[in-house]
């Protein structure tokens, strides 16, 4: 798994972070916006979170599309996610994670 926390864009002032990145279990980037809320007021929640379901964004573009509005991007991001993702290929998962997928989605896709 890898994970990038974005500096927000000036004119979001509500947003505390961005954070993308590349999920290798669930072969899918995400991207999370996180805003305050009453209880987490300091930390925030993530008011956005996509990329939660297997193979829900298949690229690092989709991935940037989503945060894009809230978050400065680095030129370089989307090469470095695609890096990323590239580099768990013919990574298998452990017997815990074949587990929860089953438990969780019905199916170890």
């Amino acid at each position: 798994m890898s994970r990038h926390e974005l500096k927000p864009r000036p004119d979001q002032p509500v947003v505390i972070k961005v954070v993308i990145g590349w999920d290798r279990p669930l072969q899918t980037f995400f991207a999370q916006v996180f805003t305050p809320t009453e209880a987490e007021d300091e930390e925030g929640e993530a008011t956005i979170w996509i990329g939660t379901e297997p193979g829900e964004l298949a690229t690092p573009e989709a991935a940037l599309a989503i945060v894009a509005p809230y978050a400065i991007i680095p030129d370089d991001l989307s090469g470095r996610l695609q890096g990323e993702m590239q580099a768990t290929v013919g990574i298998k998962d452990g017997e815990h994670q074949q587990a929860a997928k089953r438990r969780i989605f019905g199916s170890i896709h």
